[in-house]
């Protein structure tokens, strides 16, 4: 499998990603557009080894990964849900143009699975097919647990805050807001509900299984609840279990 960093420079935004293919290419019919989760970055094993089991059964495809504002790389300080969009945009487009994909798949995770379901609802729905691994459905509730007690009241005056996990990076009540404008169980994807699943571990004590079960149930979409996985999928047989599930169904 090879490699290359590749930065997408438009709009005001500059997107670092990872490109990974089997075959030296310059086109790729199929592509897979991996996000990551609240904390995490492009970087990321899963999405590498992710890749390593696709590409070994498409040699002629592509996977391309990038970094959510303000995680990783990526340049900017303040996390706001426009900047979001306008990234997958921008990699969407990249994939369609550029690398000339007809076809293009999603796997994103967690804070990646929100806003993927955020994008299809609000912006339109690129994807044949879409997979998401524990997606962070009440993603404004799992934010919030992430603020501190003394920086909701800075939130409530107006002021920014500072939150993250390796790397920090500054939020305001507008954020948030948003995140409650946009709540993804208000929204029906039923139009693309043969085209989903939704994979998600019994042990997830970040995300509850019960948030997805409730959603796949309303929308009338495949869970593959995995037995005994956490929130990040540490038990690599578990994630190697996930990876498959997901490789089978872009297979299909």
């Amino acid at each position: 499998m090879k490699e290359k960093h590749i930065d997408i420079n438009e709009n005001g935004a500059s997107v670092r990603c990872r490109l990974l293919v089997e075959e030296d290419s310059r086109t790729h019919d199929r592509v897979v557009i991996c996000t990551h989760g609240y904390g995490s970055s492009k970087d990321v094993s899963n999405i590498t080894r992710f890749a390593e089991k696709y590409l070994s059964k498409h040699k002629a495809d592509a996977v391309i990964a990038f970094d959510w504002p303000c995680h990783g790389q990526d340049a900017r300080k303040k996390l706001e849900l426009k900047d979001c969009m306008l990234y997958l945009t921008l990699v969407t487009d990249y994939a369609k143009n550029t690398l000339q994909a007809k076809t293009l798949f999603n796997y994103s995770v967690s804070f990646g699975g929100y806003l993927t379901l955020k994008y299809i609802a609000e912006i339109g729905n690129p994807f044949a097919k879409i997979a998401l691994r524990a997606p962070g459905i009440r993603m404004h509730d799992l934010m919030l647990k992430n603020v501190k007690d003394t920086d909701l009241e800075k939130l409530e005056k107006g002021k920014e805050v500072m939150i993250g996990l390796d790397r920090k990076f500054k939020v305001d009540k507008s954020l948030f807001d948003e995140l409650a404008a946009s709540d993804v169980r208000k929204y029906e994807y039923f139009d693309w509900a043969d085209s989903m699943i939704v994979i998600h571990g019994t042990a997830d004590e970040m995300v509850p299984i019960s948030d997805s079960e409730k959603f796949c149930e309303d929308n009338v979409i495949e869970l593959v609840p995995v037995e005994g996985a956490d929130h990040p999928f540490r038990n690599p047989k578990l994630m190697d279990t996930a990876i498959h599930t997901i490789v089978e169904f872009f297979s299909e």
